[in-house]
C-alpha cells in the first residue's frame, strides 16, 4: 500500500519560515519524480515546486528564491523549505510522487496559514 504522509504545516506569521516533510512508503522512493502542490480556497491546485531523481528543480514563478524543494531518498522524504512567507502562501499544501504517464500518488494535505 502506497501512502504519502504530509507533516509540518501550521500557522506563520508573515515573513517567517517554515519546513514540510512529505514521507513515503510503498513505492521505491528513489525512482519518482517528486512535487509540492497547494490549493487555496475556491482557486485551482497548483504546482509549487518538483524535483526530478536526478535532483533538476522546478518552481513556480510566485515562491523562486523563496521556497526550496529538496529529496532525501535514504529517508524516502521530500520537503518544502519556506521562507519569507506571505498572506498569499496560504493554502492546502499537497506532494505528490509520480512517474510521468505511469503513475502517480498524493498525500492527504496539510494546511499552512500566513498570517498575523
Amino acid at each position: 500500500q502506497v501512502q504519502l504522509v504530509e507533516s509540518g504545516g501550521g500557522l506563520v506569521q508573515p515573513g517567517g519560515s517554515l519546513t514540510l516533510s512529505c514521507a513515503a512508503s510503498g513505492i521505491a522512493f528513489h525512482n519518482y519524480r517528486l512535487a509540492w502542490y497547494r490549493q487555496a480556497p475556491a482557486n485551482q491546485r497548483e504546482l509549487v515546486a518538483s524535483i526530478t531523481r536526478g535532483e533538476n528543480k522546478n518552481y513556480a514563478d510566485s515562491v523562486k528564491g523563496r521556497f526550496t524543494i529538496r529529496r532525501d531518498n535514504t529517508k524516502s522524504t521530500v520537503y518544502l523549505q519556506m521562507g519569507s512567507l506571505r498572506p498569499e502562501d496560504t493554502a492546502v499544501y499537497y506532494c505528490k510522487a509520480f512517474r510521468t504517464g505511469i503513475e502517480e500518488y498524493w498525500g492527504q494535505g496539510t494546511q499552512v496559514t500566513v498570517s498575523s
